[in-house]
């Protein structure tokens, strides 16, 4: 077991692209625990999607031996966190877990959204950090403007600030020195009862599921009885070790330290992440403080083209689910698309990834419904409900009042781009509540509803600001709101998977665009075919395919006219009935191009 004062666990924290897997990279070379051929391009970004995409999904560990300048050994825990806004949670626990963090601030672009949420909660959890001001070698680069950035927006000394280039290896040796300089050593007692946060855990094929724990107290054996506090099961630990990055195991790991174990569980949703493990015979007194159960924040449809996929698709969800607990889904039916699964997802980002690997890793083709958000719902015999999908809304004279999610956003912009971005927040119903500039760019801070931030957002947030503006937001509860449910009416029958949950004051314009869009995506019929958006029992925007007409006088050789009008009388009743009869077969393409509307 490794003394407590050789120890030093700290993670990598910084925006996306700054870095930080990069860093780590050279960190683990640098220290020798792979060799030169054994290295490849973020190590510790294992998964085939974090390495296309360069960002990190899950949090990873690794652990160092390093011999410092004074000859003494010291044993480095470095965690590498995913930057994102949807992952928070992860780096939230995964900063738990550490003493200190690096902050790295990429050289040419300064301190950007997330560079600051992350601080926030490295600073939440009294970390040590150590300011790393990384890609020095671009041309570029401007470190002194960004110290200053460092001292002025995030209010850290940034004077003795390590530099280096990650990529070319500069400044390497001194980054590991201020990390056992600067960073403390954990602290723990070893003659405690078992007491070990739940940082992560991942399902493997062989082993079953891995799960990455921080010891805070006590020593974690292989063969021990152990039971996780939140979720009240009990295991047998059979393997404990940690990551060089290859598996090693070891007869086990005390306080301060950090490791994995498996103990043969089959389903990664009894490991919830930040739970608290402890022996069974000998327990902690109390959990570890600040356990909360991930709550989805966006749901969406996902429906297989081919019926005949339902069953492979119910399959990749529960192999997905064995990877990431934070993900959840629950079977739903829908006339138009047939049968499918309504899902559960922290963010946009992590609706995209999981809908990617379904079509790569599994092979399956889908249709995804337009993402909404939970509302919660004041019904007038007092009680509460929520829900997701505008299908179950009621009877409107049953509902008292409907709340939404707010999040409070922070945007990062140039100057010349600051305009657009203020109408941008402005046309979402945003509330302006905060206007700053910090060297040349505007930081501003806006409220605006979950909902209208799901749609599109972001996209038109990096469109309009080519690419510069940087966000990141978090919630800060729900607020009533002025919902209503639009329907979509296609000859007179709604369409319940085209309806949505939308502002009173939006309605009109969205109802419009889809009925517009709807016009030209449905192929003409006999007979007139109207398409409405309706609020309740009120049209508020309509559209009329017209009827193809068959010419049935064309056997009519002169003669009188009566003869003509008679034929045309005729097919006129005809298509009155065949109104009356007539079903609409609306294409899949067209349900597909609907959804994608708030793509262009």
């Amino acid at each position: 077991m490794t003394d407590l004062s050789a120890i030093r666990n700290f993670s990598i924290i910084a925006h996306i692209d700054h870095g930080k897997s990069t860093l780590a990279d050279r960190l683990i070379q640098q220290t020798g625990a792979l060799s030169a051929r054994e290295m490849t391009s973020q190590v510790l970004d294992n998964m085939e999607l974090e390495q296309e995409r360069g960002i990190t999904i899950k949090a990873q560990t690794v652990r160092l031996d390093y011999k410092a300048s004074d000859g003494k050994a010291y044993v480095l825990n470095l965690m590498d966190t995913p930057g994102h806004v949807d992952f928070a949670y992860e780096v939230s626990r995964s900063l738990a877990a550490c003493e200190g963090a690096l902050l790295v601030v990429d050289a040419a672009q300064g301190v950007e959204a997330q560079t600051l949420a992350n601080v926030y909660q490295s600073i939440e959890h009294d970390h040590e950090i150590v300011p790393v001001i990384n890609k020095i070698d671009l041309p570029a680069a401007d470190v002194d403007k960004v110290k200053k950035e460092i001292e002025d927006i995030v209010g850290l000394p940034a004077d003795d600030a390590v530099l280096t280039s990650a990529k070319t290896g500069v400044g390497i040796d001194e980054v590991l020195e201020a990390i056992v300089a600067r960073i403390p050593p954990p602290k723990g007692d070893l003659d405690a009862p078992l007491k070990a946060m739940l940082v992560d855990s991942w399902y493997d094929p062989y082993l079953g599921v891995v799960i990455l724990i921080r010891v805070i107290d006590g020593v974690i054996r292989k063969g021990q009885q152990i039971r996780f506090m939140a979720s009240g099961t009990s295991h047998l630990v059979d393997r404990v070790g940690v990551f060089r990055p290859k598996i090693e195991q070891l007869a086990q790991l005390g306080a301060g330290e950090i490791g994995f174990i498996t103990a043969q569980i089959k389903d990664v949703a009894e490991t919830r992440v930040g739970d608290t493990i402890t022996d069974l015979r000998r327990p902690a007194a109390s959990p570890l403080p600040g356990f909360k159960t991930v709550q989805p924040v966006v749901f969406c449809g996902l429906f297989p083209t081919d019926a005949n996929d339902f069953e492979k698709l119910r399959d990749s969800l529960s192999k997905l689910r064995l990877n990431d607990a934070s993900f959840s889904f629950e079977m739903e039916t829908s006339a138009a698309l047939g049968f499918g699964f309504r899902c559960g997802f922290l963010g946009l980002l992590h609706l995209e990834i999981i809908q990617e690997r379904l079509t790569r890793e599994y092979d399956l083709d889908l249709i995804t419904t337009a993402p909404s958000v939970v509302y919660r719902l004041h019904m007038r015999d007092g009680t509460m409900r929520e829900i997701h999908n505008p299908a179950d809304m009621p009877d409107p004279t049953q509902i008292e009042l409907m709340e939404e999610p707010w999040i409070e956003a922070t945007i990062y912009v140039p100057d010349e781009h600051l305009g657009a971005i203020l109408k941008l927040c402005q046309d979402r119903r945003g509330i302006q509540k905060n206007l700053t500039y910090v060297a040349g760019r505007a930081q501003l801070t806006y409220e605006l509803p979950l909902n209208e931030v799901v749609f599109d957002f972001y996209d038109r947030l990096k469109s309009i600001s080519r690419g510069y503006a940087s966000f990141d937001y978090h919630q800060i509860g729900h607020r009533e709101g002025d919902l209503v449910k639009m329907n979509i009416l296609v000859n007179g029958e709604p369409v319940d998977a085209l309806s949505m949950i939308v502002h009173r004051g939006a309605a009109e314009a969205r109802g419009r665009q889809l009925v517009e869009r709807l016009k030209d995506l449905i192929p003409r019929h006999l007979f007139k075919i109207p398409i409405q958006a309706a609020i309740g029992g009120k049209v508020i925007a309509r559209e009329t395919i017209a009827a193809l007409r068959k010419d049935v006088t064309a056997k009519c050789y002169g003669g009188d006219i009566t003869r003509k009008k008679k034929l045309l009388e005729k097919q006129k009743e005809g298509k009155k009935r065949m109104r009356e009869y007539g079903s609409v077969q609306i294409p899949q393409e067209a349900f597909i191009a609907a959804l994608r509307m708030g793509e262009e």
